[in-house]
């Protein structure tokens, strides 16, 4: 694997997640992040989200939320997608504030808004590498289904991308030794 990856999504905790763990399943040098304000769940209603900042283990919000009503988050889906992002890192990160990571070669998107917001926080930053980055939003719905489906498009993209990277240096040898 040559290039290094990042997967973005509102709250860092479903679409980039569920990508962010799968991508480190097969070995890709992969990181995740979110671009909201702050990091949301659902809650009993609509007009009651949990609310938590960036940077709170995934483990205080799985307790928090074991704590207030298993049977829902557990119903829901939230308590394992939080089991599951607990084995991936211990905190969702904010993309905004990503600039001590490193640079990135792919940055994928999740939904529109938030290709947006990684575009406009690019064309923000000091450019000191002048280093090129591919961004690419695949629309995803906000859901634990759509989110695996998403993840894996995902991978066989970033595969393809991959596979020519390696196919190009291959040609480059070959003009190399004639």
């Amino acid at each position: 694997m040559k290039f290094r990856y990042a997967m973005v999504c509102s709250s860092n905790q479903n679409r980039s997640m569920e990508a962010h763990s799968l991508f480190k399943r097969e070995g890709f040098d992969v990181s995740s992040y979110g671009t909201g304000q702050h990091v949301k769940l659902p809650g009993p209603s609509l007009r009651e989200p949990n609310v938590y900042d960036f940077g709170t283990p995934y483990k205080h919000m799985f307790d928090d939320l074991r704590r207030k009503d298993p049977e829902l988050y557990k119903r829901n889906g939230i308590l394992p997608m939080l089991k599951r992002n607990l084995a991936v890192k211990s905190a969702p990160q904010r993309w905004q504030e990503n600039a001590a990571d490193g640079s990135f070669d792919v940055v994928l998107t999740f939904e529109e808004k938030v290709f947006d917001m990684v575009i406009e926080d690019l064309h923000n930053r000091n450019h000191v590498l002048m280093k090129p980055v591919l961004v690419i939003n695949l629309e995803v719905k906000d859901n634990h289904e759509e989110a695996a489906i998403g993840a894996r498009l995902a991978l066989l993209l970033c595969q393809e991308l991959e596979s020519f990277e390696a196919w190009e240096e291959s040609i480059n040898m070959c003009l190399l030794t004639l």
